[in-house]
């Protein structure tokens, strides 16, 4: 490591984080909390509008998190070359990266189809009752599946971003160059 990339791996990391926090405490807090609101036909309403106002910080967070990604791949790309096990992990996280933006752009699909049926009778705010209209109820089914993959996915990710971290110590580095 011949420069210190600390501005494309601080994108990368906070990106990341607010991705992986955010997508976690909606998911806790935000669709947990919609679900205590007494007017059951306002609990979809209220966790749309949360996920509304998260949306472009969100998209934000992503889109810094990619920046800093690609910065840190062209800025390591002789050691993802060459050191053993930096090319597979680089590899795992760019598809578990593939996985989470498809979870969330899908998420977010969905959630405007929810968020556009305003008002309507549900157990929570992703959890249809036997009110709800059919189309909104998959809506809702496929808003509580992804609601866990994406931090789930994030969470991954900062686990992979930690083991390049440690990668890059010098006595890794060395024993993956002669083994890479």
């Amino acid at each position: 490591m011949k420069s210190r990339n600390t501005v494309i791996r601080s994108m990368h990391d906070v990106g990341l984080a607010a991705w992986f926090g955010g997508s976690l405490m909606g998911a806790v807090g935000l669709n947990g909390g919609a679900n205590s609101v007494d007017d059951a036909t306002q609990r979809p309403v209220v966790a749309s509008a949360g996920w509304a106002r998260w949306a472009p910080v969100n998209a934000a967070a992503i889109g810094i998190h990619a920046i800093g990604g690609v910065g840190l791949i062209l800025a390591n790309k002789g050691r993802i070359a060459e050191q053993k096990g930096a090319g597979s992990n680089t590899a795992v996280k760019a598809a578990l990266t593939g996985v989470a933006l498809a979870a969330t752009a899908w998420s977010g699909l969905q959630g405007a189809k929810v968020g556009k049926a305003g008002a309507f009778p549900t157990e929570g705010s992703v959890v249809p009752s036997a009110a709800t209209p059919a189309d909104v109820a998959s809506a809702q089914k496929q808003l509580r599946i992804a609601q866990w993959v994406i931090p789930a996915a994030t969470g991954v990710l900062i686990v992979l971003g930690a083991q390049q971290g440690e990668q890059q110590k010098p006595a890794q580095l060395l024993a993956g160059l002669l083994k890479g």
